[in-house]
């Protein structure tokens, strides 16, 4: 025996069977403070204590990479761009007026007057929102849009560590890990910024857990219920994110009967018998909302073409992602569609480490059937044209599925993130393989596995979110003197006009809880405005709103003439316009009031922007 191995002992008077280990560093008497040392450490180490130390660094992580929002919530926002946290903003504070005022949850007119939009096809996130509703009330939408970035990375992270602790892994360090990189992986950070909807992932791993267990239950038709629910709950946060999931589902079990063919008479039965269940049960649950985003007032059918051939390059695979220890924003300014879509990103070490899991473990049915999966995900991802350095090498096989039904409403470069889950399970089968080895070499192994790790994790480590100061709103907005001008069926026309690049007037209106209705703005809804159309980026073709956008971003004021005045003051009743605001602090703010004050007449400064009441101009009678 070496002197680092523990020896057994038997206490005087001990009974028989009760002997206790003893190590070097153990006092030998059972009042010894050693021994109640050690006793307090097993005690305080308990699986539940373990479970909450992990969520709390899960958390403190979260926060670490959201810190800088937290200093000015509704100052700060992501430094590229600020159009999807004004849109998500937005959608919560219509998720107040649903629970306040009853408003119809899957339409609104407050935006895009008078055509509305169709929420179920933007992504409202009413499964987010509305538990927000405290929250967006007491504090304003900004501070739940960063709070649900917040909870989404750590609740995702916690999610999968608790289903891989439970269900996957015997050993709480190799969920831990894996939990880890599905909740701040590369992905996952660059879509923080601007998607809380896609990185609010924690109910995707109970979803999975559930498909598996139907392929081994014994009361189908309860789980299939319990599967509906969660199948549900998940469509009101983020339809394609369920969509890959289910698709994710069918690769991998297919990829396991392919491998365990003698499997399938014992678990197509019950599998069959449960997702039936589940789509009849979360058909009926859903078919109202989806008729309404499929066929009700403005919606449309397919993504808009400038999103449709989003997809990665090769090497985005091997490039750690902008948001981590290692990235460089300006090297991967060509391997991503932009800074939102990240969805690769992994790393030269952290390929190769998976690469290297799925050789070690590669007798495992398991292991193969999730390389298989991540890879069909990974070559999907690459869009329809296949590049390298942003040169193009082929045509992707996802030019044969673009135009399916349900997937021609899909971004191909997600299909990334699918990858990136498959990558966090390999890691905690990894860490789990190697801890649980009896032989003389596990110390040589477990420490050549935490060095792998630390390689291949260390430089895609998540680093707080890159944040820019944005223009506060109005004072004339959040001291309501807007309220003396504009009624219940009139317009709020901020200049520039709300449209994709400017989301101004999206975060005033928020603020208000959408008091007042804008025109304009941004969201996807059919081409020409007729249901049914395929999809675009914002409303119908706005004759006045292209022209103060020229002027906001040349700073030149044009000489208009009697035809564009008449076609600008037909938009303005077409809005049912009450009043033009112009911020005094908006970039160009001198060329943009000469151009109005040519549309409509002089205006006058009130608090601080400049104002001009154009109801007498706009009115039935007018």
């Amino acid at each position: 025996m070496t002197s680092a191995e523990p020896r057994v002992e038997s206490r005087p008077g001990a009974r028989a069977g009760s002997e206790v280990a003893v190590t070097p560093d153990t006092p030998a008497w059972p009042g010894a403070g050693g021994r109640v040392a050690a006793l307090l450490r097993g005690r305080r180490w308990t699986p539940r204590r373990q479970d909450l130390a992990v969520h709390g660094v899960f958390l403190l992580v979260a926060v670490w990479v959201t810190s800088r929002i937290w200093v000015d919530p509704a100052g700060r926002v992501a430094s590229l761009y600020s159009s999807d946290p004004a849109q998500v903003q937005f959608f919560l504070a219509h998720s107040v007026r649903v629970v306040l005022h009853g408003e119809f949850p899957f339409y609104t007119d407050q935006f895009n007057y008078p055509d509305g939009v169709n929420l179920m096809a933007n992504t409202a996130i009413l499964a987010l929102g509305i538990p927000m509703v405290p929250v967006t009330l007491l504090f304003g939408p900004a501070v739940s849009f960063v709070t649900l970035v917040t909870l989404g990375l750590a609740g995702t992270a916690a999610a999968w560590y608790h289903v891989l602790s439970r269900h996957v892994v015997r050993n709480r360090l190799a969920a831990a890990v894996g939990g880890w990189f599905c909740g701040f992986s590369p992905a996952m950070l660059s879509h923080a910024n601007w998607h809380p909807n896609i990185i609010s992932q924690f109910l995707l791993p109970f979803i999975v857990w559930r498909v598996l267990v139907l392929t081994r239950a014994t009361r189908p038709v309860r789980d299939g219920a319990l599967l509906a629910l969660l199948v549900t709950g998940q469509a009101f946060i983020n339809e394609e994110i369920l969509l890959f999931t289910a698709l994710a589902c069918g690769a991998f079990l297919l990829a396991v009967l392919a491998q365990r063919r003698d499997r399938w008479p014992a678990a197509w039965r019950p599998l069959a018998t449960g997702l039936a269940v589940c789509a009849v049960l979360a058909g009926v649950l859903l078919a109202y909302p989806l008729w309404v985003q499929f066929a009700g007032p403005m919606a449309y059918h397919g993504l808009s073409d400038t999103v449709r051939d989003y997809g990665n390059d090769i090497a985005a695979f091997f490039a750690p992602g902008s948001p981590t220890l290692g990235g460089n924003e300006r090297a991967n300014v060509n391997l991503a569609p932009n800074y939102s879509e990240e969805n690769a990103f992994f790393g030269w070490s952290l390929s190769l480490l998976a690469v290297g899991i799925v050789f070690w473990l590669r007798r495992e049915v398991v292991v193969r059937a999730l390389a298989v999966t991540g890879l069909i995900f990974a070559v999907l991802s690459l869009g329809e044209r296949v590049s390298w350095w942003d040169r193009d090498l082929a045509t992707g096989p996802w030019e044969l599925l673009v135009r399916l039904p349900l997937l021609d409403a899909v971004v191909p470069t997600r299909f990334g993130l699918i990858t990136g889950v498959v990558i966090g399970v390999l890691l905690a089968l990894a860490v789990e393989r190697a801890w649980s080895l009896r032989t003389v070499e596990r110390r040589t192994v477990r420490t050549l596995t935490v060095a792998g790790l630390v390689l291949a994790l260390l430089p895609i480590a998540p680093m707080p979110l890159q944040v820019t100061t944005r223009p506060a709103v109005p004072r004339f907005i959040t001291a309501d003197r807007w309220r003396e001008y504009v009624g219940p069926d009139q317009t709020l026309v901020s200049v520039p006009v709300p449209s994709m690049g400017n989301t101004q007037a999206m975060r005033w209106a928020a603020s208000t809880n959408l008091d007042f209705k804008i025109p304009g703005g941004y969201f996807l809804a059919p081409r020409n405005g007729v249901t049914g159309d395929p999809g675009r980026f914002g409303g119908r073709p706005s004759g006045i709103g292209d022209l103060l956008e020229e002027v906001a971003t040349t700073g030149r004021t044009p000489k208009l003439d009697d035809r564009q005045r008449r076609r600008c003051l037909d938009e303005l009743r077409h809005w049912r316009a009450a009043v033009v605001v112009l911020p005094l602090d908006q970039q160009n703010a001198e060329p943009l009031r000469r151009t109005v004050e040519q549309l409509v007449g002089p205006g006058r400064q009130e608090m601080d922007v400049w104002l001009w009441d154009v109801r007498t101009l706009t009115g039935r009678s007018a």
